[in-house]
């Protein structure tokens, strides 16, 4: 059932994206000669009215298909004042931005529906969430011991919401993950040179354990290359507030994960590391199903944060995708007269090329999981 219902989850944000593009060209005046769900040939398709609404063979996404897309296409005399190209600057960039604005909205408002629901929101924790049993901590650490240091160095401050993602993350990364193996050895699973000192408190009792990380090589959904381990993840405790701020704070948690986002997209330029972390369709379709099976709430919220990175990335100014649209469409009207064909065709071949090399890095990546450790939200 949870393949269905992250494949549902998945067209959905697909249809709504559509639809946004779809509602705005109907609403400006354009004429729309096909809504399709998915790519290719139609599977199966419906006329109704000048637009056909079809079913593509390629589950890859989806389009419309809005007449004079194309500006060298003849087009009858009757049907040219409602072309794309025809039309003002800005009734271009409503249709354009209406998608990726759906998307923005639609995970808006799902977060402040989840969030602003309950009198809690969640807190990363130094609790400890899971314990692997093949892991070095296994012997030592269990679920809702609260980790007070690392190293005698504290992960945390009491009380921290999500907010400032990335350096709480990073934050993990190098308190457990400073140790490199003996002889300056990397193997897999070879002893750190010396133990790391965990202090932490189980049952009202404080207590210090000394626990030798080991070396994980390959890189995975939950390790990265190089990263050492104590195979432990950390908790999520609440912190209690009434709704309405509650709703403000899942607003601010969207807010930090844009600026993650982006600053993950800039980072794929220099940083090898960043291109590990690139996840695809197949990797986010996986951990939306692994979601639905634990938690529908949880699986509803992961699609929000995809809606929010669909926009994001397409809001990039690089054509095929809708920020490279809205771009042109600018420096139209900074330039004052339409841009030449042959400039918006070289932007095209580059955009569509570096879109490819994002999904084949993004597929390279999710089958490298799979078919190591997997891919695991757990």
């Amino acid at each position: 059932m949870s393949w269905v219902l992250a494949f549902l989850g998945f067209a959905a944000l697909i249809v709504l994206h559509e639809l946004g593009h779809f509602a705005a060209a109907k609403a400006v005046g354009m004429r729309v000669e096909r809504f399709s769900l998915f790519f290719g040939k139609p599977l199966l398709s419906r006329r109704r009215g000048e637009t056909e609404y079809a079913i593509g063979f390629i589950p890859l996404g989806g389009y419309v298909k809005i007449t004079g897309m194309d500006p060298r296409e003849e087009l009858p005399a009757d049907v040219l004042p409602r072309a794309y190209h025809k039309q003002p600057v800005w009734k271009r960039v409503v249709v354009i931005l209406a998608g990726p604005a759906v998307n923005i909205l639609l995970a808006v408002v799902i977060i402040v529906l989840l969030w602003g629901g309950k009198s809690a929101v969640p807190t990363i924790a130094p609790v400890v969430g899971s314990v692997d049993q093949k892991g070095a901590a296994a012997r030592v650490l269990k679920p809702d011991d609260r980790i007070i240091s690392v190293d005698g160095a504290p992960g945390f401050a009491p009380g921290l919401t999500f907010d400032n993602t990335e350096q709480r993350l990073t934050a993990i990364r190098q308190t457990i993950n400073r140790h490199r193996c003996a002889g300056g050895a990397r193997k897999d699973g070879c002893a750190a040179v010396a133990p790391v000192r965990v202090t932490y408190e189980r049952d009202g009792q404080v207590r210090t354990a000394a626990i030798a990380p080991r070396y994980a090589s390959q890189p995975s959904a939950q390790d990265h290359d190089g990263r050492m381990l104590l195979g432990i993840s950390y908790g999520v405790d609440y912190l209690h507030t009434d709704r309405a701020e509650a709703a403000g704070k899942g607003v601010q948690y969207l807010w930090e994960a844009t600026k993650l986002t982006g600053k993950a997209i800039v980072k794929l330029v220099y940083d090898s590391e960043a291109r590990k972390e690139v996840s695809g369709v197949v990797g986010s379709y996986e951990a939306t199903r692994q979601s639905f099976e634990l938690s529908t709430t949880r699986a509803i919220q992961i699609l929000a944060i995809i809606s929010l990175s669909l926009a994001i990335i397409n809001l990039f100014p690089f054509l095929p995708l809708d920020g490279g649209h809205i771009f042109w469409a600018l420096a139209e009207k900074v330039r004052g007269r339409p841009i030449p064909f042959a400039w918006l065709e070289r932007a095209s071949v580059l955009g569509f090329a570096l879109v490819i090399m994002l999904f084949g890095l993004g597929l390279y990546n999710d089958v490298g999981r799979i078919f190591g450790e997997g891919i695991n939200v757990r």
